[in-house]
């Protein structure tokens, strides 16, 4: 992947809206998929995109692929297109939070 100005946006943007570390969505995806009796593998837990974007998270900009560039411009167009959960009921807001969270979005971290 070359160096261009667009890139380091999209780093930027996807940085910004990726608000959670890659440590902490690790064991978010293994916490969500953790079930009572079977358990995927480490590596395997999670959405695929989840675990595309914890990828992308391990990764130095110089070493970002095409895939992971998609793979960024996808999960800043999914956060920058939500609305704000406050005025949601709660089942909605907590499934909501919990789909964000799965790409590294927790819109209740400041």
């Amino acid at each position: 992947m070359t160096h261009s100005a667009g890139l380091d946006a999209l780093w930027e943007d996807f940085h910004h809206v990726v608000n959670m570390t890659s440590r902490e969505l690790d064991a978010w995806l293994r916490t969500r998929d953790a079930g009572e009796r079977t358990e995927p593998l480490p590596d395997q837990a999670g959405p695929p995109l989840g675990q595309q974007v914890l990828a992308v998270l391990r990764k130095r900009r110089t070493d970002l692929t095409d895939e992971d560039v998609r793979v960024m411009t996808k999960v800043v167009e999914m956060v920058s297109g939500q609305t704000d959960l406050a005025n949601e009921p709660e089942p909605a807001r907590t499934s909501r939070r919990h789909a964000l969270m799965s790409i590294g979005h927790d819109p209740l971290k400041p």
